[in-house]
C-alpha cells in the first residue's frame, strides 16, 4: 500500500533530523577550531564544518523523495546549510502533523555575526562582500573576474600591462619561481600607472614558487644555430633563410636569428651585395648573401640549409675572414619509451644523454629519496610519462615507464615529477619564499601558496606574515596535490585565521595528481566546498590556451572558460595573444552571467573530507 503524503513526510523528516544529529555532532567535534577563526569568518566556518558533516552521508535517496513532495532537495545548500535544513524540518513538520516538537540545531545560537554589533548575513552575500575584499570590486556585467598570468616582457613593457587592464584584467599574477625584485618591481609600477591611466582597480597577486620537484641537467649539445629556408610542398624554395652575422638591428629585420661574430671591424667593412662563404659544421659548402650592412651586423640570406657552430670562419669577396663566437648549446632530451628504466638520481649533474634506455636525470628535490618507495607511481612532465618505483636507495629511484607516447616521448630538463602517493616530509613554505615574503608583503595585495597540503603548511604562512607584521597582505592556497584536496577542510579552518582568504584550482598539477580522469569531480568539490565556506575560488590553468598561445581557440576551450564562470575568478596564462584571450574570456563570462550562477547537485557521499565527523 502507498504511504500518504502525511506518513511519507513523517518518514522524511525523521531522515532529516537523522541528518541534523550528524549536523550537530560534527559541529561539537570542530569547535575548538572554529572557535579559533577571525570572528567576522566564524559564521562561514560553521557552515564549512556543517556541509562537510552533510556531505559525509549520502543524501541522494533523500533529495529524491524530498523533490517528489516538491519541497528543497537540499541541491543548492552550499552557501547555508542552516537554513536549508532549518526550512526543510519545518515544512515536513507541518506536512506530518508534528508542529508541537520542539528541535534545535546544537551550537546555532553561537553563531557570530560578520563583526561586532552586525546582523549575519546570508552566505551568498557573504561570499560576495569575500569576493570583493580579495579579488577587487567586479563589474555588474561581469561578476567572475579575470587573473592573468605576466610573461617577463611586461616588465618591460607598459604598453602591454594597459592594453591588459584595458581588455578586462582584474587581477595581475606574477610568479616568483621566474625574474627577481627588479623586473616585479617594474611590473608592478606598469600595474598601478595603468590603473591612474584607466580609472580601473588591479589586485596583484604573486605566488610563492614552492618545493616543486623538477628534473635535472641533461649534458649540453652541439653549440650550432640551424637556419633553413621556406619551402612548398613540391620541395622548392618560396623564401630564402635570413640571419644575422653580429650584432642584430631590430629596425631592419627583428624576427632574424642572430650569431656573434668576433671581429667587430669584419663585420663593419661588409657592403649590400656582397658574397660570403663558409663550409658549416658538416663540412657542406655554403654561399651567403649580404642584404644590409649596418656596422655592428650583416644581415645575411641563403636558399640552403646551414648549420653555423662556435669558431666556424667566414670569408668575404676580399679574402678577409670573421669568425663565429660563442653560440648557445642546443637543448637536450632523452626520449623514453613504455618498458624502459628510468632513473630519477640526487646528484644533480648534467646526465648523459643515450639513444636509448635505461635513461638517468637528476630530481631535484632531495627529500624525495627519504620518501619515495617501491611500488608507487610517478608522473612526469604534466602526465607524459607514467611510470612506477621499481627500488630506492638513498641516492636513486629506478623507475619503470609504464606509458609513454607511442613512438616514445622527449624529456628533457626542468620538467615536474609528481609523486602522487608518495608523503613527502616538506613544507609548502620553502627557504626561497621565505626571502621572497617581505618583498611580497610590500608590493602585493596577495599572496598565493604552491603546493600547500596541509593546516600545518598554512600555519608556517601565518606565522611568518605575523612576524613581517602585515595583516594587510591576503592568502590564497593553490590546491594542486591529492594531500591538499584531502586536507582542504581543516586549511580552510586555518586560513580563516586570517583575514581575506581564496583558493586557486590549479589544474595542471592537480590533474596530473588526481588523474586526468578525476580532475572533473575534483574540481566540482572544492568549488561546492569553497562555497560553503564562503571562500572565493580561482579557476587556474589551460584557460583558452590555444587562443593565448596561438591565436585561435579549440571549441572544447570555449566550454571550459564558460564553465570558470561558476566560480568566482578565471586565470589566464600568458602568450603572445593574451590581449585578445583576455577580451574573448570577458565577452564569454558576460554572456555566461546572463545564463547560470551556480548549479544544483546531487549529493552523493564524499569519503574524501570525512576526518572533520564522527
Amino acid at each position: 500500500m502507498t504511504p500518504s503524503r502525511q506518513e511519507e513526510a513523517s518518514a522524511l523528516l525523521d531522515r532529516v533530523l537523522e541528518l541534523v544529529d550528524v549536523v550537530a555532532r560534527a559541529r561539537r567535534r570542530a569547535a575548538r577550531e572554529v572557535g579559533q577563526v577571525n570572528p567576522r569568518h566564524r559564521p562561514s566556518a560553521l557552515n564549512l564544518v556543517d556541509y562537510v558533516a552533510v556531505r559525509s552521508q549520502d543524501v541522494r535517496d533523500l533529495q529524491q523523495r524530498l523533490r517528489a513532495l516538491g519541497l528543497s532537495s537540499l541541491g543548492r545548500m552550499e552557501a547555508g546549510v542552516e537554513p536549508h535544513l532549518r526550512a526543510v524540518v519545518e515544512t515536513l513538520q507541518v506536512l506530518a502533523g508534528r508542529t508541537g516538537e520542539g528541535w534545535a540545531l546544537a551550537g546555532a545560537g553561537d553563531r557570530a555575526g560578520d563583526g561586532a554589533g552586525e546582523p549575519e548575513l546570508p552566505g551568498a552575500e557573504v561570499l560576495r562582500r569575500n569576493t570583493a575584499a580579495l579579488l577587487g570590486p567586479g563589474r555588474e556585467d561581469r561578476a567572475t573576474r579575470i587573473m592573468v598570468t605576466f610573461p617577463s616582457e611586461a616588465a618591460g613593457d607598459a604598453r602591454l600591462v594597459e592594453d591588459m587592464v584595458r581588455a578586462g584584467m582584474d587581477v595581475a599574477r606574477i610568479n616568483c619561481a621566474h625574474d627577481g625584485p627588479e623586473q616585479w618591481t617594474a611590473m608592478i609600477g606598469h600595474v598601478r600607472a595603468a590603473e591612474r591611466a584607466l580609472g580601473r582597480e588591479v589586485r596583484v597577486a604573486m605566488d610563492l614558487a614552492g618545493p616543486k620537484l623538477r628534473t635535472g641537467p641533461l649534458e649540453p649539445g652541439p653549440r650550432v644555430r640551424k637556419i633553413k629556408p621556406a619551402r612548398d610542398a613540391t620541395g622548392h624554395v618560396t623564401a630564402p633563410a635570413r640571419l644575422w652575422l653580429g650584432e642584430p638591428d631590430p629596425a631592419v629585420d627583428d624576427d632574424a636569428p642572430a650569431v656573434p661574430v668576433v671581429e667587430p671591424a669584419w663585420t663593419a667593412a661588409r657592403t649590400p651585395g656582397e658574397r660570403l662563404r663558409l663550409k658549416d659544421a658538416r663540412g657542406s659548402g655554403r654561399s651567403l648573401r649580404v642584404l644590409e650592412a649596418t656596422g655592428p651586423g650583416v644581415l645575411v640570406e641563403c636558399s640552403r640549409t646551414v648549420y653555423f657552430a662556435t669558431g666556424l670562419g667566414v670569408e668575404a669577396e676580399d679574402g678577409s675572414r670573421g669568425t663565429l663566437g660563442e653560440l648557445p648549446a642546443v637543448e637536450q632530451s632523452v626520449r623514453v619509451r613504455t618498458g624502459d628504466t628510468l632513473v630519477l638520481t640526487r646528484d644533480m649533474s648534467p646526465a648523459p644523454v643515450r639513444d636509448t634506455g635505461p635513461h638517468r636525470i637528476g630530481c631535484s628535490l632531495p627529500e624525495a629519496f627519504d620518501d619515495a618507495r617501491a611500488g608507487q607511481p610517478v608522473w612526469i612532465d604534466d602526465g607524459k610519462i607514467h611510470g612506477r618505483i621499481r627500488s630506492v636507495t638513498p641516492d636513486e629511484i629506478e623507475l619503470e615507464v609504464l606509458q609513454a607516447g607511442p613512438g616514445g616521448t622527449r624529456l628533457r630538463a626542468e620538467k615536474g615529477i609528481n609523486l602522487p602517493e608518495t608523503d613527502l616530509g616538506i613544507a609548502a613554505l620553502t627557504a626561497e619564499d621565505r626571502a621572497h615574503l617581505p618583498f611580497v608583503a610590500e608590493h602585493a595585495d596577495i599572496v598565493s601558496m604552491s603546493f600547500v597540503r596541509s593546516r600545518e603548511d598554512v600555519a608556517d604562512l601565518l606565522r611568518e606574515l605575523e612576524a613581517i607584521g602585515d595583516h594587510a597582505l591576503d592568502v590564497t592556497l593553490k590546491i594542486e596535490t591529492v594531500g591538499g584536496f584531502e586536507a582542504l577542510p581543516l586549511m580552510l579552518l586555518e586560513a580563516m585565521r586570517w583575514e581575506d582568504v581564496g583558493v586557486m584550482i590549479a589544474r595542471g598539477d592537480l590533474a596530473v595528481e588526481a588523474g586526468f580522469e578525476r580532475l572533473a569531480e575534483v574540481q566540482e568539490e572544492i568549488l561546492w566546498l569553497c562555497e560553503a565556506g564562503h571562500v572565493p575560488v580561482v579557476w587556474a590553468t589551460q584557460v583558452l590556451e590555444s587562443l593565448a598561445k596561438k591565436g585561435l581557440p579549440s571549441r572544447a576551450e570555449v566550454t571550459d572558460a564558460a564553465m570558470g564562470q561558476r566560480a568566482e575568478c578565471v586565470m589566464l596564462n600568458k602568450g603572445p595573444f593574451v590581449v585578445a584571450a583576455i577580451e574573448a574570456l570577458d565577452d564569454i563570462l558576460v554572456r555566461m552571467q546572463g545564463h547560470a550562477e551556480k548549479k544544483s547537485d546531487m549529493l552523493r557521499r564524499l569519503r574524501a573530507w570525512a576526518p572533520l565527523v564522527d
